[in-house]
């Protein structure tokens, strides 16, 4: 299995739009260091995101989420427009069964048109939903032996 770093698009850029600069791969780096570093300053939106991992095979691209403390109930899971999006909600009780409190989590990540949206699965087990993404035949990988003359 190979390892999938997603990384956000990136909008902002100091290099002019007629030329690449030398520097522009230090420029986004320094930029992700930034957002990681200062994202709980930075981002208050993003407040309701949770981490999730990305990592696939020849057939599968997974994605992986830890959300603790839901249940199967508080989840749902959605393909729409090539964006797999997760959310989570839960209700907080008091004794008497009052709502207290609500909270929401939420998060989208874009698909490659690789993915069979139709045939995606996920699983919910021990905290951890784990989402299953079949490839499609076309964007397998495929080894093909050529003769040597």
């Amino acid at each position: 299995m190979n390892l999938v770093r997603y990384s956000y698009p990136q909008t902002t850029s100091l290099v002019p739009a007629f030329g690449r600069s030398p520097w522009s791969g230090l420029e986004s780096e320094i930029d992700r260091l930034f957002e990681t570093a200062l994202g709980d300053f930075a981002a208050p939106a993003l407040e309701h995101r949770f981490p999730v991992d990305l990592y696939e095979d020849k057939d599968n691209t997974y994605v992986r989420a830890e959300l603790p403390g839901l249940t199967r109930d508080d989840i749902s899971v959605e393909v729409v427009n090539d964006y797999l999006t997760i959310n989570g909600n839960r209700k907080m009780t008091d004794d008497d069964g009052k709502v207290t409190e609500t909270f929401s989590l939420n998060r989208s990540i874009a698909l490659s048109d690789a993915v069979q949206a139709d045939k995606v699965s996920a699983s919910y087990e021990n905290g951890v939903l784990n989402v299953t993404l079949p490839k499609r035949e076309e964007a397998k990988p495929k080894k093909v032996t050529i003769e040597i003359k």
